[in-house]
């Protein structure tokens, strides 16, 4: 049976890893991703982040949701995604200690924040970094 090619593409950057525990799969990405993402890059978020599933999907006042919004990053904004880090935990991230931290400034006013980067995808389907960025967010998704 032939494999999807985002399956072999994730087993070649995985390589020995592909069956090691979960830190060590991460790990491997780190490298990869560090060694070919091409930055800076433009971002957005691939779904709500953690903060915002209280006013996206739940109770939360939109009033409320539109004044956290100038202050907390959101994912409809757009960021510069300009690195990349291991060991560092935010407050935003969905799964500190566990996802690659990617260091973004929002384009709108200049904040920064440290998000998990498989929350994010590319504005720009046609950038080389699309497929990377996706096929990280798959496989993260998917092995947790």
């Amino acid at each position: 049976m032939k494999k999807d090619p985002q399956d072999e593409r994730i087993e070649s950057i995985l390589g020995e890893n592909v069956d090691s525990d979960f830190d060590q799969a991460v790990q491997a990405f780190y490298e990869y991703i560090k060694a070919h993402l091409l930055l800076p890059g433009e971002v957005t978020g691939i779904e709500d982040f953690r903060w915002e599933e209280f006013y996206v999907l739940g109770p939360g006042s939109k009033r409320e949701y539109d004044q956290l919004k100038k202050t907390q990053p959101t994912y409809r904004d757009r960021y510069t995604l300009f690195d990349i880090s291991r060991g560092t935990d935010s407050e935003w991230m969905l799964f500190p200690g566990e996802d690659i931290v990617a260091h973004v400034r929002r384009l709108s006013d200049g904040k920064e924040f440290c998000l998990g980067l498989a929350e994010f995808r590319t504005t720009d389907r046609k950038s080389e970094n699309y497929q990377l960025l996706d096929d990280y967010s798959v496989w993260f998704v998917n092995s947790r």
